[in-house]
């Protein structure tokens, strides 16, 4: 059994799921694994930006109860002084008490902590005499005093004891705990003797010593040192955030949404046409007992439009140009090394293709008259491209800084080496996932007994375990980002974490959600602050961009 503290913590790490600032970069992603992307791919584009629909209550991440001898006490502020920060009196010993302080991995700390029996027998005594106050002896008035051994008889011997080493630990603990005042994590310290143990130790020695185990805000080491400072990074941007390009794709899809398909009857496959085609392939082998059926390149009734022939097999549209209806062809295709699926990459493949439809679009003139049907209230062509090149400029601009921030906070994880606590990554991970499982919830409506399973301390663990990298990463990138703010004493105007204070909790109690305002006030400061240093790397980066 351990003893568990619930402390506070100095250490300032950004909750990447906090339902603050708009558009913060430090938003959870939402792919098909995290956007369902992971929270640390920070080189992807597709932020989304904070929203409290991510939260989930810490009641569906929690462990197991502890166990009826784990002492619990509550914290409010780390940076006061060890009392305080345990929520314990710092009362005066009779004795000094010897604490051996030991580093270990992890950034973690062992404390061994030997109590003296002076201050033993003052405990005892104190135990004593409270007992003395509530027992209610038979053929003795409440508070007066009775013999010690009728006391003992009465409540017996083993409880007092169990009471006595209580009031050992609730006296030493804040003298014991000094020294990682304002360093402590929260929820991290605890008890790593067995209460028998010392319940042992106390019996037979009439003193008392218990190891407590702490994991401190880890020292962030930069490699090299103030590297940030001369950051060069270079910023891959997606061709298809192009404004330019953008808006004529948007002004062309939007064009063909006002056509018709019509059946070809009297030629092949064009470009500009709309086919609906079946796809086998196999490998191709000078051995055919080794040729193998490639599921993932098969496809039955795909809708192939062929002015989407860039987002398909390079090669494949030319060599099924001209085909016709009812149809098939077959030819050798080989999957470049650039391929998105990894097991595909340099396979050969032989392709049979079988053209089931074949469609041509019938549509109107692009003029004038369209206007108002392409972009509801524009009354020209002109007043079209305009405002669809308007909105991708905004689109392309979001992209541009999103990308960059990324790039940086990127560069930024492979500069500092950084002793992760355990306890601040399974925080982390918990708040990870947790925003997973809210995102699941939204999507499919689990039932209870579903979100039971997937918020089980199993389904927790697992994830944690194959989120190590993405999470570590992560907390590298927030732990970077909050250093650098306090080495170049960076600042944002007060008013400005009022109001987004104010935001969230409207927002939390907009979702009549549970909420810790001193906890909410703390994520604000850091995603403030996260803010801040982006911008103020951006202004000292040598930044290059390329198109890919």
């Amino acid at each position: 059994m351990e003893l568990c503290i619930t402390t506070t913590s100095s250490s300032k790490v950004l909750s990447l799921n906090s339902p603050l600032v708009k558009n913060s970069i430090f938003a959870p992603l939402k792919s098909s694994n995290f956007h369902l992307r992971n929270p640390s791919s920070f080189n992807s584009l597709k932020f989304s930006p904070p929203s409290f629909s991510r939260q989930i209550h810490l009641h569906l991440l929690q462990q197991p109860p502890l166990h009826r001898h784990t002492w619990r006490v509550s914290a409010s502020s780390a940076s006061s002084s060890s009392s305080t920060a345990l929520g314990l009196d710092k009362d005066r010993l009779p004795a000094d008490i010897r604490v051996i302080e030991t580093e270990e991995p992890n950034s973690r700390v062992r404390l061994s902590v030997e109590v003296p029996e002076a201050v033993c027998e003052d405990c005892y005594s104190r135990v004593i005499n409270e007992f003395m106050k509530q027992a209610k002896i038979p053929g003795f008035r409440p508070g007066k005093k009775v013999p010690e051994s009728v006391l003992l008889s009465y409540v017996g011997k083993q409880t007092v004891q169990k009471a006595t080493v209580e009031s050992i630990l609730k006296r030493t603990l804040p003298h014991a705990m000094s020294s990682v005042t304002g360093r402590a994590l929260r929820d991290s310290v605890r008890i790593a003797t067995k209460f028998s143990e010392m319940e042992k130790n106390y019996s037979s020695l009439n003193s008392l010593s218990y190891d407590i185990i702490v994991d401190v805000a880890p020292e962030v080491r930069w490699i090299p040192e103030d590297g940030y400072k001369n950051l060069k990074i270079v910023v891959e941007i997606d061709n298809d955030i192009d404004a330019q390009r953008a808006s004529e794709q948007e002004l062309k899809r939007r064009h063909k949404s006002l056509g018709s398909l019509k059946i070809v009857t009297d030629r092949g496959l064009q470009i500009g046409d709309v086919t609906v085609i079946d796809i086998s392939a196999t490998t191709i082998d000078e051995d055919e007992s080794n040729v193998q059926k490639i599921p993932d390149a098969e496809s039955k009734g795909f809708r192939f439009d062929t002015e989407d022939g860039d987002k398909v097999l390079p090669g494949f549209l030319n060599l099924i140009t001209g085909i016709q209806r009812g149809e098939t062809k077959s030819f050798p295709l080989t999957f470049p090394e650039s391929w998105k699926q990894e097991n595909l990459r340099g396979v050969h493949a032989q392709f049979t293709v079988e053209c089931k439809e074949l469609f041509y679009r019938d549509l109107p003139e692009l003029n004038d008259s369209l206007a108002d049907k392409l972009l509801p209230g524009c009354t020209t062509l002109e007043q079209v491209k305009e405002t669809l090149l308007q909105k991708c400029q905004e689109v392309e601009q979001t992209a541009r800084e999103q990308a960059t921030d990324n790039a940086i906070l990127d560069q930024l994880r492979k500069m500092v080496e950084i002793d992760i606590p355990q306890s601040l990554f399974e925080e982390q991970g918990r708040q990870f996932y947790g925003a997973q499982l809210l995102q699941i919830q939204a999507n499919m409506k689990l039932n209870e007994e579903q979100l039971a399973t997937l918020s089980s301390p199993k389904a927790v663990n697992e994830y944690l375990e194959n989120q190590r990298e993405n999470i570590t990463n992560a907390i590298k990138q927030n732990l970077a980002v909050g250093d650098i703010f306090k080495r170049e004493n960076l600042q944002f105007p007060t008013e400005d974490l009022v109001k987004e204070v104010e935001n969230s909790i409207a927002e939390f109690k907009r979702h009549k959600q549970e909420y810790d305002e001193e906890r909410v006030k703390d994520q604000v400061q850091e995603i403030l602050e996260g803010a801040k240093v982006l911008e103020w790397l951006r202004e000292h980066a040598e930044i290059q961009y390329i198109t890919r």
